[in-house]
């Protein structure tokens, strides 16, 4: 049975990117998970039915393989037709890119073209012994969309980066470990479960920090060193007046363990 393409659970939102025996990328579904992102934008953090973290996921063996090639076979203007694939498929990355909280991929069997784009937006990768990603774009005569050209060298580096999209490389479960691109490898049986139990884990911590550190991280790559001081020093402040500080300092004076939800 295929499970619905965005659910709450708790205040983990699951996203399901994919379907089928192959882990084609839900393209039909795409502006449904959208709306469901872009929402997270508005919410208060503190709210009891807020969404403290997202959780990515294929429907079946693979994450995601991609979208369907049969489709762009038989499109009579391949260029608007994978124009507006592409459009489509980046209006959903803006939102995850940007999420106020953190995200993380159960990444088994292969994530490959659009499915390694999409792996590679997550905050946290978590794979299986067995799972591979391959950029796949160039065996079919395509360059990369999904933001894969602007991540990959922010994980790996530029040279890697060149390497691995140029040569079209398959990319194993200790490699991703090397690189540092999956944060967690366990035994393939393991991975929806792991993933949905550190999800759970940063659900519960504290949301409206976890979204500025995000934040922070993500201005590094155009800030200058005081850019990046003076927004840490604001953030920090701005996080030190809030409610989860009280409650973290609370806690902490009191010896025990912080309940922000």
């Amino acid at each position: 049975m295929t499970a619905p393409v965005t659910e709450q659970d708790g205040r983990v939102l699951r996203v399901r990117i994919s379907k089928g025996k192959h882990g084609t990328l839900s393209g039909e579904e795409m502006p449904e998970i959208t709306d469901a992102l872009t929402t997270l934008a508005g919410q208060d953090p503190t709210a009891p039915d807020s969404v403290g973290a997202i959780l990515l996921f294929g429907d079946g063996d693979q994450f995601c393989t991609g979208g369907d090639v049969r489709g762009f076979v038989s499109a009579d203007d391949r260029y608007a037709f994978v124009h507006h694939l592409a459009d489509t498929f980046h209006e959903f990355l803006r939102p995850l890119a940007s999420s106020p909280v953190p995200t993380v991929a159960a990444v088994k069997g292969w994530a490959a073209g659009a499915g390694m784009s999409v792996a590679l937006a997550a905050d946290l990768i978590v794979a299986g012994r067995s799972t591979r990603m391959r950029p796949a774009y160039p065996g079919i005569g395509f360059s990369p969309d999904g933001g894969m050209s602007w991540t990959l060298p922010r994980l790996v580096g530029a040279a890697r980066a060149r390497r691995i999209l140029l040569s079209d490389e398959v990319l194993d479960a200790g490699t991703l470990a090397e690189y540092g691109i999956a944060a967690d490898v366990v035994e393939d049986e393991e991975v929806v479960s792991t993933a949905e139990g550190l999800a759970h884990r940063l659900a519960q911590g504290p949301t409206a920090a976890l979204g500025r550190i995000r934040g922070l991280l993500d201005r590094t790559w155009s800030s200058s060193l005081d850019d990046q001081l003076a927004a840490e020093a604001d953030a920090i402040a701005t996080s030190a007046a809030g409610p989860e500080a009280t409650e973290g300092l609370t806690a902490f004076a009191e010896k025990r363990a912080p309940r922000f939800h």
